[in-house]
């Protein structure tokens, strides 16, 4: 039944109920992963903060001591298949570029992501315009990027999580994790058809990271509304049919049409 169908104020508050359900359980289901991102954005930021009492700039060699961490948090958040810390470019003193960044296999076995970030010889050397590192700085919020085809670490279609590094105000960079699509959709989907119409989860710029509507697959733009206002509000709205439910504490949006 969709809700232009819907006839009185007792079955609209039912299904009103369920979409803030759905919302919940998608926001307990990340914010385990944001806790991850916490977690190693403290680790940074108290060990850049050390650093920089001792009058120098941070080095490479430096980071080497978030490593036990960025280990465990691999090993313990189940749908986390990367983590670590994004410098920001010139931040540090030994390199013009790095990524602190460790990923777990498909056997359950962690090692480091090896790049080339040399700005002569790698495509990848500057990503600063890549939404994961670019929406933390531009906001100072965590954000939540993709999905995409992740060709920087893993290959895979993926979902990174965010938040801004700093250090006495001072942007430094971006703590992260990934998540691969396939795992949230196993973790979405089934909340996502608990509702009685079609329904995604986009992102603050209508990205669509899970849906149950063949005619909206993940990957998708979904264009009008200003997720981002929704998600600043904190309130569920509607446009132009559609209903609009920010998902509890974190920046995805429950999309359902026939709002």
């Amino acid at each position: 039944m969709s809700r232009s169908t819907v006839p009185s104020g007792p079955v609209t508050a039912t299904l009103d109920a369920a979409e803030e359900y759905v919302a919940a359980r998608v926001g307990d289901a990340l914010e385990a992963v944001f806790d991850a991102v916490a977690a190693t954005r403290a680790d940074t930021a108290a060990l850049l903060a050390r650093v920089a009492a001792e009058g120098r700039r941070a080095v490479t060699a430096d980071l080497a001591a978030l490593r036990p961490g960025l280990h465990l948090r691999l090993v313990r958040q189940e749908l986390v298949s990367g983590v670590g810390f994004v410098a920001a470019p010139g931040m540090l003193a030994d390199v013009p570029a790095w990524l602190e960044w460790w990923q777990s296999d498909a056997s359950g076995d962690v090692r480091p992501l090896l790049l080339d970030l040399d700005p002569r010889t790698s495509a990848y050397s500057d990503y600063t315009h890549w939404d994961w590192f670019a929406l933390p700085r531009d906001t100072g919020r965590r954000a939540v990027a993709g999905p995409y085809v992740d060709y920087l670490c893993s290959d895979e279609y993926s979902l990174t999580l965010s938040a801004p590094v700093e250090v006495g105000g001072r942007f430094l960079g971006v703590a992260a994790a990934d998540v691969y699509l396939r795992h949230f959709e196993a973790a979405a989907l089934p909340l996502l058809r608990r509702l009685p119409g079609p329904a995604r989860l986009v992102n603050a710029r209508g990205r669509v990271a899970a849906s149950s509507d063949p005619a909206q697959l993940a990957g998708s733009l979904t264009k009008g509304p200003d997720f981002a206002a929704v998600l600043e509000s904190g309130r569920p709205g509607t446009f132009g049919g559609l209903r609009l439910v920010p998902c509890l504490g974190v920046p995805l949006v429950l999309v359902v049409a026939g709002g």
